[in-house]
């Protein structure tokens, strides 16, 4: 026999019968399980308001005196509407230069306000890369490492968008392409980086930014791009976000790359940028380099691009899984999801702790597997 509900309201109701049957408070405290002075409140109640003296009271208090005035917001409100890309800050200080008797709200005050406007659009949360955990290799000879980034995309003249694609040799500084592209996506840039391999050879790692399409948003931080670099080999390495001096070098170049070119119509703009790229190269000395070229210092690298890619290899010892179709692996008895980038690959685990294990693609690691939280974490970095 399933429990009787029963509400507050009726119990209420059943107590106050009771009273007037003739039961003494000290009984009625009893029989419902409450206090003395509980039973003589609503008593008092009952008898001063009847039935309505037993519903619930609004327990706000009548007066509030810390409450912006409505005058005040609607000034507010007012000055939003004129400047509706102005954020709560900037309109109080706009405001307080203006009228300064009168006493503004705070910042947070405001902000609500403006929202129970609807005047504050919610900004669309982005899902934060994972940062790099490795450190990174030293620039010390050609083709150790290479830089690629877009420099910033612009319009020509004949009212398309130029999106220059750029690669440099860190330690020589010398620009081994520079394209200017109608897209960043991986289907237009993927084809320049296999032209510079087969021109220039492998280098050991590549470093780049956080955008597209070199990261991923997934707990690995990998891109369709950087799963080729590391099948090639390569080392993808990736700055911290809002720190570009982390790739100093080739951000300068990026610097008299925008001074030096800017025509009117893509096919101009990628003579021009072919202009820059020589005389970037054999005729414009680096103070950095003792005031040589970037092409008197520089080779190709010793590492042909391949014409099949090898698959990711092992040491002996390590647990490995195929990445099922939908980007997770089987461990433990357990689906652990990683990416649906490497779907069909082969994975490494190797233990790194109790109950937690490391997981690599190939030589390079992606991300911690913790066992007793049941899911994959990116890998932190080492301080």
């Amino acid at each position: 026999m399933p429990w009787r509900k029963t509400k507050p309201m009726e119990e209420r109701l059943k107590l106050i019968a009771d009273r007037l049957a003739g039961y003494g408070v000290t009984e009625l405290s009893v029989i419902y399980g409450v206090s003395r002075k509980t039973v003589y409140k609503w008593i008092t109640r009952y008898d001063r308001l009847g039935q309505d003296g037993l519903k619930e009271l609004c327990r706000s208090p009548v007066n509030h005196p810390n409450q912006t005035d409505e005058k005040i917001i609607g000034r507010l409100v007012e000055a939003k509407l004129k400047h509706m890309s102005w954020g709560p800050k900037k309109l109080l200080y706009f405001l307080n230069v203006r009228q300064p008797q009168i006493k503004w709200p705070s910042v947070c005050t405001a902000e609500r306000w403006l929202k129970k406007q609807g005047l504050v659009k919610a900004r669309r949360l982005r899902k934060k890369i994972p940062a790099y955990s490795e450190p990174f290799l030293a620039c010390n000879a050609p083709n150790k490492v290479w830089s690629a980034d877009y420099k910033g995309q612009f319009k020509t003249g004949d009212g398309r968008w130029c999106y220059p694609l750029t690669i440099t040799d860190n330690m020589s500084r010398y620009l081994l392409t520079c394209k200017g592209l109608y897209s960043p996506c991986y289907k237009d840039t993927r084809p320049w980086f296999e032209w510079a391999f087969r021109e220039f050879g492998l280098p050991e790692a590549m470093r780049t930014d956080n955008g597209t399409p070199f990261a991923g948003r997934g707990v690995t931080g990998l891109s369709r791009l950087s799963v080729w670099w590391i099948k090639l080999g390569i080392r993808p390495e990736r700055i911290e976000s809002g720190k570009p001096q982390q790739n100093g070098r080739h951000e300068r170049m990026h610097r008299t790359l925008k001074q030096d070119t800017a025509k009117p119509d893509m096919d101009r703009q990628q003579l021009r940028f072919d202009e820059f790229r020589h005389e970037y190269n054999d005729d414009r000395p680096h103070e950095a380099l003792g005031q040589k070229t970037p092409a008197s210092i520089y080779e190709p690298s010793p590492r042909r691009f391949p014409e099949k890619l090898r698959e990711p290899e092992y040491d002996h010892g390590v647990e490995i899984r195929t990445v099922r179709h939908g980007g997770e692996i089987g461990f433990k008895r357990n689906y652990y999801f990683i990416s649906e980038l490497l779907a069909g690959e082969k994975v490494g685990l190797v233990e790194a702790a109790d109950g937690k294990y490391e997981i690599r693609f190939g030589f390079h690691p992606i991300g911690i597997l913790d066992v007793r939280l049941g899911k994959v974490a990116p890998k932190l970095k080492k301080v």
